[in-house]
């Protein structure tokens, strides 16, 4: 058993890790962006996923080159990840008002959620970015808007943006294949 240089089981894993050294990070305007040490020659691609070492959800690559990538942030104005509750599975959309870094908003949880200040929000796995169950944030403060039937969530992130310096660049093998068959979906009539 020794003897056996590969694992046995890789050609089954359909969720691998690439790490990565984060050589930029900018977390004061409406626009951040993360630059990692690792590219297309590093097995990089546009739109795969990223999370500190602690598995927290860090934002998405936007931009390749030869040995850089460079990722959107969970802190910028256009990013949208698609989140759930932990405890009782509603799910919504992660947004950032680009007011407070470490502050992110959970918008579309309907009034009928029972949610509780600390409660977890996951990555709901509705994407292959992101597998399900990889943790966004925890809930801050509940807030109602009355011209709606939906709650808005504050979280304080699971990432610490401001001390960042290592991160894990989620590939997902079978990304491609269910993109394409969306791709083909969405152009039947």
């Amino acid at each position: 058993v020794d003897s056996i240089r590969i694992d046995s089981l890789l050609q089954y894993q359909t969720i691998r890790y690439w790490n990565a050294k984060v050589v930029s990070n900018s977390v004061t305007t409406q626009n951040n962006f993360i630059v990692l040490n690792r590219g297309k020659q590093g097995g990089l691609k546009n739109g795969m996923g990223v999370v500190d070492p602690n598995r927290n959800v860090v934002g998405i690559i936007t931009d390749l080159s030869g040995t850089y990538a460079v990722v959107m942030s969970l802190l910028h104005k256009d990013s949208r990840i698609s989140g759930k509750l932990q405890k009782t599975g509603e799910t919504g959309t992660v947004v950032w008002d680009g007011k407070e870094p470490n502050r992110v908003t959970l918008i579309n949880i309907p009034k009928s959620a029972k949610i509780a200040k600390g409660d977890s929000v996951v990555t709901s796995g509705f994407s292959t970015t992101f597998p399900k169950g990889l943790l966004i944030g925890r809930v801050e403060g509940v807030y109602t808007d009355p011209s709606s039937n939906y709650y808005k969530l504050k979280l304080n992130t699971a990432t610490n943006f401001y001390n960042l310096q290592y991160a894990y660049v989620i590939e997902n093998k079978d990304q491609d294949s269910v993109n394409a068959l969306l791709e083909k979906a969405k152009k039947q009539p």
